[in-house]
């Protein structure tokens, strides 16, 4: 889903952070009651599990839980899973995502990344970095990790969109297209079951059959979530950051072309700049606890503000927030932490790396350009009716994918 609102939306390393205080009673959009958490420590203390946990929101006795919406809702997601059946769950596809295990991945994913600019190159005029690059990046790589063909691609993007709503979508459409969704991810199981093959579908498959006692329905959310997941959140970051770095930090595309520089920055942004602007992250108290020096009590919703914790000046000083080259002075939150650190995290940051080093080195030039690539002048700070932006792009120069919980562009015309 996608529009132009009548007030322009900021760019995401623009949208504000609301200060980091002391635990304290919020109210959620939908009117849920709940405490907000958002210095570093306390997110990181309620990420860790403990008494904070996922599973407990679903809880029959409690009847306040707010609804997130699309797959994130589904209590049998790897997610919202906590205690020894999550572990078990996570370590049937756990292991595939190692550090070791993904820089096996570097060569095809490097030479997929030069094959989408070998596409871009050739156009003699502008071209998209958000269709021609952004979005058939992950989605190249996680149809391969999982054994899928090409046909799959626009489905992929139609259920990744409806398991990520904001709540634009009606709840007929959602039902409807996560059912066909849990369809294919219940038919794909079965097929590798019966032709196991070299992807991470077949590995999950023998390692849960191995484990034993998984029910089928949570592994196909698994193999659900990693479909959507290992696309959306890497197309919207792209998006974004490449908006950031050509838009307004063109002094920092040059030493992209190190791949040491470009991996601190692609660390770097990744913390810096959310994907989406919702509240945070939520959990549910289930015992007593003093948090930030503050009395949690138990039932109570949490919400862990994970891009105000990440920007806490107390431990990343602001004064650096706009040096993409030095290593961050603590862990970023970007991923989560505890239990549930996003098992993605270390192909998110090759896929970034991997994509910002190879512009850099093969498109020195690049830069942004209005819609039509016209000849129109700059605006301040941004691109006008045509031309090449050499400041950032201005606010109402972008239009938007929106109707879920990440939000990047639609498009970012460029030339090279």
């Amino acid at each position: 889903m996608t529009s132009t609102l009548p007030t322009p939306l900021p760019p995401m390393h623009r949208v504000p952070s609301a200060p980091c205080t002391a635990p304290h009673p919020f109210v959620l959009p939908d009117g849920t009651a709940a405490w907000r958490v958002s210095r570093y420590a306390d997110v990181r203390e309620v990420l860790g599990g403990g008494s904070f946990t996922r599973a407990a929101l679903y809880d029959e006795e409690h009847g306040d839980r707010p609804s997130e919406g699309g797959i994130v809702d589904d209590p049998e997601l790897l997610f919202n899973q906590d205690g020894p059946e999550h572990l078990r769950l996570r370590r049937t596809v756990g292991r595939a995502f190692t550090p070791r295990a993904v820089a096996h991945w570097e060569p095809w994913i490097t030479a997929t990344v030069e094959e989408l600019l070998d596409g871009l190159v050739r156009h003699e005029g502008p071209f998209d970095l958000v269709s021609g690059l952004a979005r058939p990046l992950p989605v190249t790589v996680i149809t391969r990790l999982l054994g899928l063909d090409g046909d799959a691609w626009e489905k992929i993007g139609y259920w990744s969109d409806l398991a990520f709503t904001d709540g634009s979508h009606s709840a007929a459409e959602v039902a409807s297209g996560l059912a066909d969704f849990t369809s294919f991810g219940g038919e794909l199981l079965a097929l590798r079951r019966k032709e196991p093959g070299d992807d991470l579908v077949s590995g999950i498959v023998q390692a849960a059959d191995a484990e034993g006692g998984i029910p089928e329905s949570q592994l196909v959310r698994l193999v659900c979530g990693m479909v959507v997941g290992g696309h959306d959140s890497t197309m919207t970051m792209l998006g974004n950051v490449l908006l950031y770095l050509l838009g307004e930090r063109r002094d920092a595309w040059p030493r992209l072309t190190a791949v040491g520089a470009a991996g601190l920055a692609a660390d770097r942004l990744l913390h810096f700049v959310p994907l989406g602007e919702d509240p945070g992250s939520l959990r549910r108290c289930v015992a007593d606890t003093e948090l930030g020096g503050v009395r949690i009590p138990t039932g109570a919703i949490v919400v862990a503000d994970i891009v105000a914790a990440n920007r806490d000046p107390e431990v990343f000083p602001p004064a650096e927030r706009e040096d993409l080259f030095s290593e961050l002075p603590a862990p970023t939150l970007a991923f989560g932490g505890g239990p549930h650190y996003c098992m993605g995290a270390w192909l998110a940051r090759l896929e970034l790396r991997t994509a910002l080093n190879r512009l850099a080195t093969r498109l020195p030039d690049l830069r942004l350009v209005s819609g039509d690539g016209g000849s129109g002048g700059v605006a301040d700070g941004g691109v006008a009716d045509g031309g090449v932006a050499d400041g950032g792009v201005a606010d109402g120069g972008v239009e938007w994918r929106l109707g879920t919980t990440s939000r990047g562009p639609k498009r970012l015309m460029a030339v090279g």
